[in-house]
Protein backbone atom coordinates (compact mmCIF):
# COMPACT_ATOMS: atom_id res chain seq x y z
CA UNK A 1 0.00 0.00 0.00
CA UNK A 2 0.85 3.71 -1.14
CA UNK A 3 2.60 5.59 1.82
CA UNK A 4 2.18 9.13 2.48
CA UNK A 5 6.02 10.46 2.23
CA UNK A 6 6.58 13.26 5.15
CA UNK A 7 7.26 10.79 7.53
CA UNK A 8 10.15 12.65 9.62
CA UNK A 9 8.20 14.27 12.62
CA UNK A 10 11.39 16.76 12.87
CA UNK A 11 11.22 17.84 9.24
CA UNK A 12 8.66 20.75 8.93
CA UNK A 13 6.74 20.01 5.61
CA UNK A 14 7.99 23.82 4.57
CA UNK A 15 8.54 24.90 0.58
CA UNK A 16 12.06 23.06 -0.08
CA UNK A 17 10.74 19.85 1.80
CA UNK A 18 7.32 19.95 -0.13
CA UNK A 19 9.38 20.47 -3.52
CA UNK A 20 11.64 17.65 -2.77
CA UNK A 21 9.09 15.33 -2.91
CA UNK A 22 6.31 16.49 -5.04
CA UNK A 23 8.55 17.50 -7.82
CA UNK A 24 6.44 18.61 -10.53
CA UNK A 25 3.35 18.78 -8.53
CA UNK A 26 4.60 21.66 -6.03
CA UNK A 27 3.79 24.25 -9.02
CA UNK A 28 -0.21 22.67 -8.97
CA UNK A 29 0.17 22.57 -5.20
CA UNK A 30 1.07 26.57 -5.41
CA UNK A 31 -1.98 26.78 -7.33
CA UNK A 32 -4.66 24.94 -5.14
CA UNK A 33 -2.82 27.10 -2.18
CA UNK A 34 -3.45 30.24 -4.51
CA UNK A 35 -7.10 29.54 -5.47
CA UNK A 36 -7.84 28.76 -1.63
CA UNK A 37 -6.47 32.38 -0.45
CA UNK A 38 -8.69 33.80 -3.64
CA UNK A 39 -11.73 31.89 -3.44
CA UNK A 40 -11.71 31.01 0.54
CA UNK A 41 -10.23 33.48 2.16
CA UNK A 42 -12.14 32.58 5.75
CA UNK A 43 -10.12 28.97 5.44
CA UNK A 44 -6.99 28.14 7.28
CA UNK A 45 -5.04 25.26 7.21
CA UNK A 46 -2.41 24.11 9.13
CA UNK A 47 0.67 21.17 9.39
CA UNK A 48 0.67 18.93 12.14
CA UNK A 49 2.41 15.40 12.51
CA UNK A 50 0.40 12.71 13.41
CA UNK A 51 2.01 9.72 15.76
CA UNK A 52 -0.75 7.90 14.70
CA UNK A 53 -0.75 7.74 10.73
CA UNK A 54 3.27 8.40 11.53
CA UNK A 55 3.03 11.89 9.05
CA UNK A 56 2.77 14.93 8.61
CA UNK A 57 -0.88 16.08 7.31
CA UNK A 58 -2.58 19.54 6.17
CA UNK A 59 -5.94 19.93 8.09
CA UNK A 60 -8.01 22.77 5.98
CA UNK A 61 -10.74 24.26 7.99
CA UNK A 62 -13.08 26.98 8.25
CA UNK A 63 -13.72 28.12 11.72
CA UNK A 64 -14.32 24.40 13.36
CA UNK A 65 -15.12 22.28 10.47
CA UNK A 66 -12.63 20.25 8.72
CA UNK A 67 -13.11 20.60 4.87
CA UNK A 68 -10.81 18.23 4.03
CA UNK A 69 -7.19 16.26 4.97
CA UNK A 70 -4.00 16.91 2.16
CA UNK A 71 -1.57 14.34 2.30
CA UNK A 72 1.86 14.48 0.45
CA UNK A 73 3.49 11.49 -1.77
CA UNK A 74 5.58 11.15 -4.04
CA UNK A 75 4.86 13.69 -6.97
CA UNK A 76 1.54 14.05 -6.02
CA UNK A 77 -0.55 14.78 -3.41
CA UNK A 78 -3.79 14.07 -2.31
CA UNK A 79 -7.14 15.32 -0.70
CA UNK A 80 -9.75 13.44 1.57
CA UNK A 81 -12.87 14.75 2.19
CA UNK A 82 -15.59 12.72 4.65
CA UNK A 83 -19.15 13.16 4.71
CA UNK A 84 -22.11 12.40 6.91
CA UNK A 85 -25.37 10.63 5.42
CA UNK A 86 -26.59 14.18 4.13
CA UNK A 87 -24.30 14.76 1.86
CA UNK A 88 -25.46 12.14 -0.67
CA UNK A 89 -27.89 13.79 -2.42
CA UNK A 90 -25.69 16.72 -3.58
CA UNK A 91 -22.96 14.43 -4.16
CA UNK A 92 -24.90 11.56 -6.57
CA UNK A 93 -26.50 14.42 -8.19
CA UNK A 94 -23.07 16.18 -8.64
CA UNK A 95 -21.00 16.70 -11.95
CA UNK A 96 -18.37 14.49 -10.13
CA UNK A 97 -16.47 11.59 -11.93
CA UNK A 98 -18.16 8.74 -11.57
CA UNK A 99 -15.08 7.20 -9.36
CA UNK A 100 -15.60 9.67 -7.05
CA UNK A 101 -19.34 9.34 -6.81
CA UNK A 102 -18.36 5.56 -6.06
CA UNK A 103 -15.92 5.84 -3.72
CA UNK A 104 -18.46 7.68 -1.97
CA UNK A 105 -21.35 4.76 -1.89
CA UNK A 106 -18.60 2.36 -1.35
CA UNK A 107 -16.31 3.63 1.12
CA UNK A 108 -18.36 3.78 4.37
CA UNK A 109 -16.71 4.32 7.61
CA UNK A 110 -19.56 3.85 10.65
CA UNK A 111 -21.49 6.84 9.59
CA UNK A 112 -18.74 8.61 7.96
CA UNK A 113 -18.52 7.80 4.12
CA UNK A 114 -14.66 9.15 2.28
CA UNK A 115 -13.58 10.49 -0.96
CA UNK A 116 -10.10 10.80 -2.33
CA UNK A 117 -8.83 12.41 -5.35
CA UNK A 118 -4.86 12.08 -6.27
CA UNK A 119 -3.23 15.28 -7.91
CA UNK A 120 -0.60 15.33 -10.37
CA UNK A 121 -1.95 17.99 -12.54
CA UNK A 122 -4.12 21.08 -12.46
CA UNK A 123 -6.83 19.35 -13.92
CA UNK A 124 -6.94 17.16 -11.24
CA UNK A 125 -7.85 19.63 -9.07
CA UNK A 126 -11.14 19.93 -10.35
CA UNK A 127 -12.71 17.31 -8.46
CA UNK A 128 -11.39 18.54 -5.00
CA UNK A 129 -12.50 22.05 -5.82
CA UNK A 130 -16.26 20.61 -6.18
CA UNK A 131 -15.75 18.66 -3.49
CA UNK A 132 -14.92 22.21 -1.34
CA UNK A 133 -18.33 23.79 -2.83
CA UNK A 134 -20.08 20.82 -1.43
CA UNK A 135 -18.73 20.69 2.08
CA UNK A 136 -19.87 24.73 1.44
CA UNK A 137 -22.77 23.89 0.42
CA UNK A 138 -23.78 21.35 3.49
CA UNK A 139 -23.29 24.20 6.21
Amino acid sequence: MERPCLNDENQYPDDEVLSQHLGQAKDVWDLFMDFLKEKYPSFSGQWRYYKDGKSWLYKLTKKKQTICWISVYQNKFKTSFYFSQKAEELITSSKLGKKYIEQFTENKFGKIRGIRVDIKKPVDLNATKKLIEIKEQLK
